[in-house]
């Protein structure tokens, strides 16, 4: 019984333990006559993830997915929405070479559909029609941000 109870507690374990919107900003610089323009806003999102631990003794860690949103009509700011949507996780038995596709991969996918939902209110809430983000495939841009790193002579 004792050589299984090693293995029993090697087993890798994920949980969320909370999901909380860290920082929230929205803009309307033009208003009010932006609301008189009716052309639809031309959309940019910038994207960005980091992890950190908070206590690495007993797996617990932080992710932050930051998502910026800004939207202009013609020349003028329509709105801009500035979010970190955060997420503690506690990861254990997580073999090393695991643990940063975890932290920038899965972690971002769980929070991504927060974030949306977030965004989305907010820029009803700011007097325009909702914003729908499109879904994001965090393991492509993993990959890239390796190939960048690579290519620079940086570590990963």
């Amino acid at each position: 019984m004792t050589d299984q109870q090693p293995q029993q507690q090697a087993l890798p374990s994920f949980n969320i333990e909370k999901i909380y919107v860290k920082d929230l900003s929205v803009e309307v610089p033009g208003a009010p006559a932006i609301f008189l323009d009716r052309d639809a806003p031309q959309i940019d999102m910038q994207l960005n993830t980091q992890s950190a631990p908070i206590d690495v003794e007993n797996g617990i860690y932080q992710t932050i997915l930051t998502i910026t949103i800004n939207a202009k009509m013609k020349d003028k700011v329509a709105f801009l929405v500035e979010l970190q949507q955060a997420g503690i996780f506690r990861i254990q038995n997580l073999p090393a070479e695991a643990m940063e596709p975890a932290l920038s991969i899965g972690c971002p996918n769980i929070l991504f559909p927060y974030a949306r939902e977030a965004v989305s209110d907010a820029v009803l809430k700011a007097g325009f029609p909702p914003l729908m983000l499109q879904p994001v495939n965090f393991e492509v841009l993993y990959m890239q941000q390796q190939q960048a790193a690579q290519a620079s002579g940086q570590p990963n």
